[in-house]
């Protein structure tokens, strides 16, 4: 998976930020087979902690800065989630 498809779904409005978007949609047993999970490479440990410890499955991008510029937005996120 590509920061490409992070940004088609971001047009779609089918991506969410963030590690507690995540978290909930794990919770409430909404991840689905179609749903992916990214982790930008320079995320916090405890951050990756947290999804481990909620089997989550994830995997890892560039650091934030990069995915932040590459999709055009104007702040940084550790978590995207395509549902």
């Amino acid at each position: 998976m590509s920061v490409k498809e992070l940004s088609e779904a971001l047009k779609a409005d089918k991506l969410s930020f963030g590690i507690r978007e995540v978290l909930k949609a794990a919770k409430a047993k909404k991840l689905k087979k179609s749903s992916s999970v990214f982790v930008a490479k320079d995320a916090r440990e405890e951050t990756v902690k947290k999804l481990e410890n909620a089997g989550v499955e994830f995997e890892v991008l560039k650091n934030k800065k990069e995915i932040s510029q590459e999709l055009g937005v104007d702040f940084n996120s550790e978590v995207y989630f395509i549902k």
